[in-house]
């Protein structure tokens, strides 16, 4: 069963160590395996020195909705229409995946501009820490 993110927001974070095996293999604790509903594969994402796991969703019905909407408005129809839905569907998931790759890499760039203006208050500089 899925939470609605408001459920989600509200559930404290849990911490459970795991083992991973002589092949890097890991068991997903069966507890959070069905509270994410979880099937075959996750989502691997690196991170801030952490890995996170995600389930993998197969499709998103509002970008559905947009490109047939888009591609009858462009007059396909029929195997036409068909083909090209698939062939943008193909191209979703690269775009998203490279929106989150330049969200993180400008994330982690002020995340350091934050930390130097840190810095700066505090006082800490190179010849303190010599």
């Amino acid at each position: 069963m899925l939470k609605s993110r408001v459920e989600q927001e509200k559930t404290p974070m849990e911490k459970r160590r795991i083992h991973i095996s002589s092949k890097r293999q890991i068991t997903i604790p069966s507890k959070y395996y069905e509270a994410l509903g979880l099937s075959n594969e996750v989502d691997c994402i690196y991170a801030n020195n952490m890995l996170i796991l995600t389930p993998v969703r197969k499709d998103n019905p509002a970008f559905a909705e947009q490109i047939l909407s888009d591609l009858v408005k462009q007059g396909y129809s029929g195997q036409k229409l068909l083909d090209e839905f698939r062939r943008i569907s193909r191209q979703v998931r690269p775009a998203v995946e490279k929106l989150i790759e330049e969200a993180d890499a400008l994330a982690k760039k002020a995340s350091t501009n934050y930390m130097d203006r840190t810095d700066d208050i505090f006082g800490i500089d190179d010849e303190t820490e010599a």
